[in-house]
């Protein structure tokens, strides 16, 4: 039957496109069906729909590229995903929760969209989280695209790549939205229970933001597969060129609730529901089809039936497929690297000791800009870390290179693509560098200070430290966070004095470190870099420049496993298990006690996650009394874990309680009165070391 529509026959469809269109559509709305129907058997436990959004992410997916462009979806771009290769059976695996499901290997709630070979990034559950990421995504395609140096560049970008990304409209209130590539927003009028008019100011985020330099934007029928395949090419033209990211607007319905939790007749009239029927691309499609003669109504009922066919077929398969085994090493499987350890010999390098002293800054920069040498994959950004933003400038002024001068002189180095300034804005820093390093860059990036972390927690505690795991291995984000943390500093006050690495030790999935000094600064940071798993580098402020603190260069392979601890100092009476700005003041501490005739055993942990048990045990066994000592807030602070396992594995050898001596339960003040009183110091040391003594 040929085409009659000279409009269709113009922009190159045929019939058959026509009717695989339609296809996809019955086949999108079908499993979402069989997953509601397995969801009321108990046979699966979530069910979210992607009904109403099948014509134009059907179209998308017709105009897009699976391998070759990178694709982002949210939920409910099950149409999407099945226009790309992915199975019926493989979305139902998913939802059973078999082993083989290649979006989660059973370890999300199903329509949490990845596929490796496909290019589909591993999706979570936060609403926006995943729009950063394709921005660094799109932004690895251009480095390797620009940085010559990186050997196998050539394959891991394509000239014409697109990197997809999609949202509800919702989601379009998250910061991440307005911080990030072609942008799919998904309009189905609502996000759970809010109507746009209360969501969106105007009613309309594309109106919003027509005045984005570069933006490209183009709105569509949603419902119409037709109207929104010539606004994909729009868009798809625009970003393929490389003229900038696009943003299509498509208008669809959602004729089912937000998912089998919800109940939209509870907040939506009879009337609404009646009028989103009329409009559900399921049923205005097939009108269309057979009003213009492409297809029998006979012939629809054919693909209808076909795809209950194969819905049946895929359905029965996925619930015969094997469950993962009930292990503990099952559910502790890829949390970090299973190819490279950290805390193995390959990164025990020993120190040269060949060159001047030099500062906590000094080494730092010095292992910064040795590994960059090194290692071309390697991109330095963050907020005020290159030496001028416009490359114009660079010989007219000094430089910054961060606020404390940590990367200074690395953009007159190595060049703008490789050391560059970011947004004031820390969920932009880390969420772009997930995306790059998804792609197999390795970012090293700064948050500026660690009291400023915390707009990035969404991002580090659901994306960074989860994409390994929730991936089962298919996808990971490897790179470094580096922040600079800790008070005494007089007038650093409340949000320049924050500690906090408790916190993240409780996210697994991440390395988190702090060294006491120079040279393991270095060798810990060279370990970060080398390694294949999230870092957390906290260096503190109050050791950057410290005279104590400085250690000779140690050659340019110098390497720290984490999880190793230093013995700062021998003793046989007690040992301090420390690390940090307090392994000084413990020393200074153990010096006034032995005049006292306490002899003080320290450790330095170095690494706060893993952290090293067995030294940590070793020395509590010689002295039989051990004493925790932090910056960070006493309760619920990392030394009540290290006291807890002490106390639990260590008791027969302990000749008194465990202690801690830490920060008070309050923020830092400006003044340094009470700065004083709130950090722990060297007398509050001493005098917990003797009240342990004498016990």
């Amino acid at each position: 039957m040929a085409v009659q529509d000279p409009e269709i026959a113009e922009i190159g469809l045929t019939r058959d496109d026509l009717l695989a269109f339609y296809r996809n559509m019955v086949l999108s709305r079908r499993l979402d069906d069989e997953e509601i129907t397995l969801k009321r058997k108990n046979l699966i436990f979530f069910q979210i729909s992607g009904a109403g959004h099948e014509a134009a992410l059907t179209a998308v997916g017709h105009e897009m590229r699976p391998s070759h462009d990178w694709f982002y979806p949210y939920y409910r771009d099950r149409a999407l995903c099945l226009a790309l290769g992915m199975t019926p059976t493989e979305m139902l695996m998913s939802a059973v929760g078999a082993v083989a499901d290649p979006n989660s290997h059973a370890r999300q709630m199903p329509s949490h969209w990845g596929h490796k070979e496909l290019n589909i990034v591993s999706q979570s559950s936060p609403t926006g989280t995943q729009l950063l990421q394709a921005v660094g995504c799109a932004e690895a395609g251009s480095l390797y695209r620009r940085i010559r140096e990186i050997p196998d560049r050539t394959s891991r970008f394509r000239d014409d790549e697109v990197v997809y990304v999609s949202l509800g409209d919702g989601t379009s209130s998250q910061g991440e939205f307005w911080e990030a590539v072609l942008f799919h927003l998904e309009d189905n009028g609502y996000a759970i229970s809010v109507p746009v008019e209360q969501q969106t100011p105007g009613g309309s985020v594309s109106d919003l933001l027509r005045t984005f330099p570069g933006l490209k934007i183009v709105v569509c029928d949603g419902t119409d597969p037709i109207d929104s395949l010539q606004a994909t090419r729009q868009a798809l033209a625009h970003c393929r060129t490389g003229q900038g990211p696009a943003l299509l607007h498509s208008r669809v319905t959602r004729p089912y609730s937000h998912s089998l939790s919800d109940d939209h007749r509870t907040y939506r009239t009879p009337e609404e529901l009646a009028e989103e029927e009329a409009r559900d691309c399921n049923k205005t499609f097939p009108r269309f089809l057979v009003e213009q003669e492409y297809a029998t109504e006979g012939e629809l009922e054919e693909i209808r039936a076909s795809v209950d066919r194969e819905v049946k077929e895929a359905s029965e398969a996925a619930q015969a497929a094997p469950k993962p085994p009930a292990t503990q090493a099952e559910a502790e499987s890829f949390v970090y690297s299973t190819s490279v350890d950290p805390t193995g010999p390959d990164f025990d390098r020993p120190p040269t000791e060949e060159g001047d002293p030099d500062s906590v800054v000094g080494m730092i920069n010095t292992c910064l800009r040795e590994e960059m040498a090194r290692e071309p994959r390697i991109v330095v950004f963050g907020e005020d870390v290159a030496d001028a933003t416009r490359e114009d400038a660079l010989s007219e002024v000094p430089g910054k290179g961060g606020v404390f001068k940590v990367t200074h002189k690395l953009q007159r180095e190595f060049g703008h693509d490789r050391v560059f300034n970011s947004p004031l804005a820390e969920a932009n820093i880390v969420g772009r560098a997930i995306g790059m390093a998804t792609r197999g860059l390795k970012p090293v990036v700064e948050v500026q200070f660690f009291d400023y972390i915390w707009p990035a927690m969404m991002q580090i505690r659901n994306e960074l430290t989860m994409m390994r795991w929730r991936s089962r291995g298919d996808f990971a984000c490897p790179f470094v966070i580096r922040a600079p943390i800790g008070g005494y500093l007089q007038g650093g006050a409340v949000y320049h004095s924050q500690s906090g690495e408790s916190i993240f030790a409780h996210c697994p999935g991440i390395r988190i470190v702090m060294p006491s000094n120079a040279l393991d600064a270095n060798g810990l940071l060279r370990t970060a870099i080398r390694c294949d798993d999230p870092v957390l580098f906290l260096e503190h402020k109050h050791l950057y420049r410290q005279p104590y603190a400085k250690g000779p260069y140690p050659g340019p392979d110098h390497m720290i496993p984490f999880g190793k601890a230093r013995l700062h100092r021998r003793g046989s009476d007690l040992t301090i298990v420390t690390y940090g700005a307090l392994v000084r003041r413990s020393e200074m501490a153990a010096k006034q006690l032995a005049e006292a005739g306490v002899d003080v055993e320290i450790l330095d942990l170095r690494s706060v996650s893993p952290w090293d048990f067995e030294a940590v045990a070793e020395s509590v066994k010689r002295t039989n009394r051990c004493l925790v000592v932090h910056e960070d807030h006493v309760s619920f602070g990392f030394g009540a874990e290290v006291a807890a396992r002490v106390a639990d594995e260590l008791f027969p050898w302990l000749d008194a309680p465990v202690q801690r001596v830490a920060g008070l339960d309050t923020p830092v003040a400006y003044s340094p009165v009470v700065e004083n009183i709130t950090l722990p110091q060297v007398a509050d040391v001493v005098a917990g070391a003797r009240k342990l003594a004498a016990y």
